[in-house]
């Protein structure tokens, strides 16, 4: 039997199907349903085995009905890999954080797993923990946390410390099209997160030891010192770095915007293409050492060692370079191609390319949700399917290698182009072009330079030059109008279609075949999202963390009230969550509202507004404050306000206008009302929270109340103008503090739900217990977004909200207890 055989087309198949299977279920199985599926798998695999190995004439086969051989081996291969990684999961799971254990002030000793991370005020880093203890008992915690000191001293890999921490289990935002954080950690390992204290009345950290565990870690990390203390220039630091370490997170977020809107952000990473171009020369250097001694040729042929070394020194490359999931991804499948070269098999490419997506698949499931792989593997898939490489032979190798490369770029642009508005909603318009300039000009001058900078240092000022270079042309071509298109992503159906539509319309098949396929892509460049009927609104109350920041849509209109926090520097809500959301559900902002100027309200503001340039903005922020806030607007960088009423543009030469009360207009039946601050109010208000605007939004028959952070006294003056305040849906005010939701307002209002936008176990305590009685007295139901995510609310179907994280399961998720 051969090889081929044992790994045929039902097994590759059954692999990748059971373990897409199992990263698709909600919650776990007990480990003892998974042991059950491996088990009978195993053996049924065995025995589909002998049945091909035995001669169909056998004797055995007279008491052995004709089976179909390939559907059995296929289901016990989908068993088997389902039940694989059932299993891994489940051990993964039990060693979550006992939430008993969270927000506990624990001793914790162990070793920096990683390269450390600097943020704004201090660094972040993997730890492995040896040993934790509360209160002086021991006590059990995963062993891989991530851990934040502020204002730290330098920490490098390997070294042994001893800290007083506060964990919490790894929670983030869960939206609509919205990263998953809680996956990634749980596929790094990583089941805790949490901060070095290091306040007056704590223990102080300790250094206990230098250790040699973590040696590629340490040397990443000696080489990024290197390069910072050999390049003045941050930026320069941070594209060398990303090069040769891996170290992604320190490009600027400008660079990264630019890399994206040309389609280029592939080849700032140690990605596939980088380590496949590593293995390549790597492979042609052993061959051609090798072939010059008679003797090594003799005892191994140097094809052979070219092809093991090559792949040796890859993953050595991959390893140095943090190994990310996608330079695992890499090393498998160049493995599963190597091991195949070795063995002197030659498969055909569809079953070599499914081979190489079963060993990347049995190693890690979670691959099958990164669209990472899809783009890697689609992308190899159509280069064989397409015969990119065919080319003149009679041209001069140096124009037979430019016509392979402009054509197979060509051909993985096109027929990429649906799955990535699929994954990501937008595709590069130029990036054709700006591939076609930045593939030879990193992978071939800027990469190599920056490695050979570890051993000649004066090498890595000419490869930031190159890179620095390449940067300008790029930011210049991401200015192009038209750079990017922008749609609404389509559901995942359609979006596959329109893949096989590309497939079909780049593959060497008859015109009427390829014209066809353009038929499968055009839907989902015309998708439309679906939108509320005239006369009906919905509500989105986005999962921020810790800060505001609702989406208000009406058939043809679109508001959003508050832009999120601040996170950081170079990070906002705004950038990480509100405009991927806006551009994956289609919504072209009419009006943005400022409620007021604390940052975890105003936050993202710059950059929704950076994307979404049309929207008026209604706030009662000063301009100049905003622009301060904001850190990326300057007050001079003003545009023309439109009236929130239509669609006109008027000539005022100011960036918004001040919300006042009283302010009201009508979109596609919906009224918008501005029931606070009063004018009088911004001369004599003591604090912002008094300033904050507050949103009525009401057609015939249901309401929507928006608060911003109003205290005790804006709320006990609403109530004494008498004016109407009953809402089926209230924003709780100030996120649940103790200075609002008071009684006369709750009374008042007699909502149906009240949402709460806060951080989990956030350093305000919000929402306050005090409060939240207050709601429970009144039989009113808070939903938040920490157990929620995103709250999504319809005046359609006003008698119910929905939870994001009951719509999207997973059983990775953070169950907030």
């Amino acid at each position: 039997m051969t090889v081929r055989r044992i790994l045929s087309w039902p097994v590759l198949l059954g692999v990748v199907a059971g373990s897409a299977l199992q990263v698709q279920q909600s919650h776990l199985w007990p480990p003892q349903a998974y042991a059950g599926c491996i088990l009978p798998a195993v053996l049924a695999l065995v025995l589909s085995w002998l049945l091909v190995w035995l001669p169909p004439d056998g004797k055995f086969w007279r008491f052995w009905p004709r089976v179909p051989v390939g559907a059995l081996t296929g289901l016990t291969a989908l068993a088997l890999a389902f039940g694989l990684a059932g299993w891994r999961a489940s051990a993964t799971a039990q060693s979550i954080l006992d939430p008993a254990l969270e927000g506990q002030d624990m001793a914790v000793t162990g070793v920096v797993s990683g390269l450390p991370q600097p943020f704004e005020q201090g660094l972040r880093f993997p730890f492995d923990v040896n040993s934790a203890a509360l209160q002086g008992q021991p006590v059990i915690i995963p062993r891989q946390i991530d851990l934040a000191w502020y204002a730290s001293p330098a920490v490098r890999a390997g070294q042994v410390w001893q800290f007083n921490v506060r964990l919490k289990a790894p929670h983030g935002g869960v939206n609509p099209h919205g990263f998953d954080f809680e996956l990634w950690q749980w596929e790094r390992g990583v089941q805790a997160t949490g901060y070095v204290r290091n306040g007056k009345h704590d223990p102080l950290p300790q250094r206990l030891d230098d250790s040699w565990r973590y040696p590629v870690q340490q040397a990443r990390q000696w080489v990024r010192a290197r390069i910072e203390a050999h390049l003045p220039d941050a930026r320069q630091v941070g594209l060398i770095a990303a090069l040769v370490v891996g170290d992604q997170a320190a490009i600027e977020r400008a660079d990264w915007d630019v890399f994206r809107a040309t389609g280029v952000a592939h080849l700032m990473s140690i990605s596939g293409l980088h380590i496949t171009l590593f293995a390549w020369l790597a492979a042609l250097l052993i061959r051609g050492v090798w072939r010059r001694s008679a003797w090594l040729c003799l005892r191994w042929p140097a094809p052979h060692a070219a092809l093991l070394g090559g792949l040796v020194l890859a993953a050595g490359y991959a390893l140095f370079s943090g190994w990310g999931v996608p330079a695992q991804r890499t090393v498998w499948m160049l493995a599963s191609v190597t091991l195949l070269r070795l063995t002197g098999l030659r498969w055909p490419w569809p079953q070599v390319w499914l081979l190489a997506c079963a060993v990347v698949v049995l190693a890690d499931p979670y691959a099958l949700l990164q669209a990472g792989f899809w783009l890697s593997f689609v992308a190899v898939g159509i280069l064989f399917a397409s015969d990119s490489g065919l080319v003149n032979p009679a041209s001069p190798r140096a124009v037979r290698w430019l016509m392979a490369l402009c054509r197979e770029q060509m051909v993985i642009t096109l027929a990429l182009a649906p799955l990535t508005l699929l994954l990501f909603g937008q595709v590069s318009l130029v990036g054709l072009l700006a591939n076609l300039l930045a593939i030879p000009w990193v992978t071939l001058l800027v990469t190599p330079l920056a490695m050979l900078g570890v051993l000649v240092p004066t090498l890595w000022d000419v490869a930031a030059t190159a890179a620095g270079a390449l940067t300008l042309v790029l930011q210049t071509m991401a200015a192009w109008p038209l750079a990017v298109w922008q749609t609404a992503q389509a559901p995942w159906w359609m979006g596959m279609a329109a893949v096989l539509g590309g497939v079909l319309w780049v593959a060497p098949l008859p015109p009427s075949l390829r014209c066809g396929g353009l038929s499968l892509v055009l839907p989902v460049l015309l998708w439309t999202p679906p939108v509320p009927t005239a006369g009906q609104f919905e509500v989105l109350a986005v999962d921020v963390g810790q800060g505001s920041a609702v989406l208000v849509r009406t058939a043809s209109h679109a508001l959003l009230f508050d832009a999120g926090p601040r996170y950081s520097a170079d990070s906002d809500a705004g950038h990480r969550v509100l405009v991927p959301l806006l551009r994956a559900l289609g919504v072209r902002l009419d009006t943005l509202v400022l409620s007021h100027s604390d940052s975890d309200h105003i936050g993202g503001a710059a950059s929704v507004l950076a994307a979404q340039a049309q929207a008026h903005v209604l706030s009662s922020v000063d301009p100049t404050e905003f622009a301060d806030r904001s850190a990326t607007v300057s007050p001079t960088d003003m545009r023309p306000v439109r009236n929130p009423a239509d669609s006109s543009v008027s000539s005022t030469p100011v960036a918004y206008t001040r919300c006042e009360a009283g302010q009201q207009w009508g979109w596609d039946g919906v009224t918008f009302e501005l029931l606070n601050p009063a004018a009088e109010d911004f001369a004599s208000a003591r604090n912002v929270n008094a300033l904050s605007c507050v949103l009525r939004i009401r057609n015939a028959a249901q309401t929507v109340l928006l608060t911003g952070d109003i205290e005790r006294a804006q709320e006990a003056r609403l109530v004494k103008a008498g004016t109407d305040l009953r809402a089926d849906l209230l924003l709780v005010p100030h996120h649940g503090s103790k200075t609002s939701s008071s009684d006369d307002f709750l009374d008042a209002v007699q909502p149906r739900f009240a949402l709460v936008q806060a951080g989990y176990r956030n350093r305000f305590g919000h929402p306050a217990g005090p409060v939240m009685v207050r709601y429970a007295q009144r039989g009113i139901a808070v939903v938040d977004t920490p157990h929620c995510g995103a709250i999504h609310w319809s005046s359609a179907r006003a008698q119910q909200v929905q939870c994001q994280r009951d719509m999207d399961p997973h059983y990775w998720r953070h169950t907030v207890p």
